[in-house]
């Protein structure tokens, strides 16, 4: 991948723009970048002889901008938290998910900020959810630091070692573009899933 390379003309942006993506995911309640994707590409990339960039800077980096993405989350929930909850016809929230979160977290709370690392839609709203129900910012702060470093250092280093596989770097495109298609199957699904049971209650109502 010449063009990821360290002489290749996107190799300054690698960092930054897995930071940049992960940070996005994990604070800016935009669930449907491919985090998980990003990270064992990207662990598979710096395996290469010309990697932009060395695995041990880049696994500790997407772990921190996933700590900072749950910190903006957390903070998003925390201030804006009544403001989402005060109609029930809100688009993505309703007002009983205040106090039912707030009985959740305190229950599986930490289990959940830690878990939910490692999956897509809850990685995204799980900071969100803990800040607007009150969880303890320093409980949820100490499990959080646990789960991003479990999945921004764990993927990017299971796909390095992935890479350092010989059939793996030496058909390294067709491996990211594999893992790229099957990462969006499941939004694919969904979307069209959501579009046919609306179709099909448009039809049932005509």
């Amino acid at each position: 991948m010449y063009w990821l390379g360290a002489g290749g003309p996107f190799a300054a942006a690698v960092l930054p723009g897995v930071m940049l993506i992960v940070f996005i995911e994990t604070g800016l309640l935009f669930p449907f970048l491919p985090g998980d994707t990003l990270l064992f590409s990207a662990g598979l990339i710096a395996a290469q002889p010309n990697a932009p960039v060395d695995v041990w800077t880049l696994a500790p980096c997407a772990a921190l901008a996933a700590v900072a993405g749950g910190q903006l989350g957390y903070l998003i929930g925390w201030r804006l938290g009544p403001a989402l909850f005060k109609k029930e016809d809100a688009r993505f929230f309703k007002k009983h998910y205040l106090a039912s979160s707030h009985q959740f977290f305190e229950r599986h709370g930490r289990k959940t900020i830690v878990i939910g690392h490692f999956v897509g839609v809850v990685r995204t709203f799980a900071p969100v959810i803990a800040g607007a129900s009150g969880m303890r910012y320093s409980v949820f702060l100490a499990y959080d630091v646990i789960g991003a470093i479990g999945w921004g250092v764990g993927l990017t280093v299971l796909g390095y070692h992935l890479g350092g596989v010989p059939f793996v770097g030496a058909h390294l495109e067709l491996m990211v573009v594999a893992i790229a298609i099957l990462s969006i199957l499941p939004v694919t699904a969904s979307v069209l899933r959501a579009m046919f049971v609306r179709s099909r209650a448009e039809k049932s109502a005509t």
